[in-house]
């Protein structure tokens, strides 16, 4: 029995741990005896179409995923702000619709915005809205993110690189529960869930005063922190069969991988993430006749 063969056969005594509140004292046992166990040898096939461990629709089995996931229960069904930090592809927007599809809210729109891709002019009024003639190309009024998902949720990605005097207006619309379209001198009640993540540090922004200290309190009521792939051990091969997976049904035809280009995959530390793991698998499938093979995956990952 490989790695994976272990965790898959240990899964039910896990949840059945959950049940009886033992937890974390199984997790840490498991962990032991995963990392004992030894990788597949060559020449073992790697089984894509074995069931894939995900919760709140991310997929992972870690010990640091299974903290995440444990947290999401905790506050899932709440109402406070949720700040989500961790490193860029990791899937922060994946955890801001967990707490959206599985929540009170989640027959309610969900919007997101990522507030360092949109010009400073116009982030206003994509998050508040406009009047018609507010500005050059206002041709009508338009409802901004905060009205359109009334009653749902909004997700502010990168909030780090949200301007000064935005923050200011933000903190206004989650302190009174209202919006004032850009050119509009009347106000709109709204109720939202506003969840936001960041990459940055906004504690040491805030010390810089390049962020709102009183915004930061607002936002971070609680704070979810994700782990870089490179830290979640034995979720490579998850990813990787849910990948596979998904691409053979886009791709019309089955796929699999060799174990040595898995096991390259397995020792390479992602610094981009899930969301690099993703890229890499969806280009080395492409090219693929039967299987992933190590000449797919190419440098720098063969080494």
């Amino acid at each position: 029995m490989d790695r994976h063969d272990l965790r898959r056969e240990l899964e039910p005594i896990v949840r059945a741990a959950r049940e009886a509140g033992l937890l974390a004292e199984l997790r840490s046992l498991v962990d032991e005896l995963v990392a004992a166990a030894p990788a597949a040898p060559a020449g073992v096939a790697f089984d894509v179409a074995a069931p894939v461990p995900m919760r709140f629709g991310m997929v992972g089995a870690s010990t640091a995923m299974q903290r995440v996931f444990d947290l999401l229960e905790k506050v899932v069904q709440s109402d406070v702000s949720v700040l989500v930090h961790g490193e860029t592809g990791t899937g922060k927007e994946l955890v801001a619709r967990a707490l959206h599809q599985h929540g009170p809210r989640k027959s309610k729109p969900f919007l997101a915005e990522n507030c360092a891709a949109v010009p400073a002019n116009l982030l206003e009024s994509e998050l508040f809205g406009h009047k018609k003639g507010s500005f050059t190309g206002a041709v009508s009024d338009r409802q901004g993110h905060f009205v359109a998902a009334n009653g749902g949720t909004v997700f502010l990605d990168e909030i780090g690189d949200m301007p000064l005097a935005m923050q200011a207006k933000l903190l206004r619309v989650l302190q009174e529960g209202e919006v004032r379209p850009v050119g509009s001198n009347q106000t709109l009640k709204v109720d939202v869930r506003v969840v936001a993540a960041t990459n940055k540090d906004l504690a040491a922004m805030c010390k810089l005063g390049t962020f709102r200290e009183d915004l930061y309190f607002r936002l971070n009521v609680v704070t979810i922190q994700l782990p870089p792939l490179r830290d979640r051990a034995g979720d490579v091969a998850h990813l990787v069969r849910f990948c596979l997976q998904r691409l053979a049904k886009e791709l019309g035809r089955p796929i699999g991988i060799d174990p040595a280009a898995l096991a390259a995959l397995e020792r390479w530390r992602w610094p981009e993430n899930v969301r690099e793991l993703d890229n890499v698998m969806r280009r080395a499938a492409v090219f693929a006749k039967q299987s992933v093979t190590l000449a797919e995956l190419g440098p720098p990952i063969v080494g």
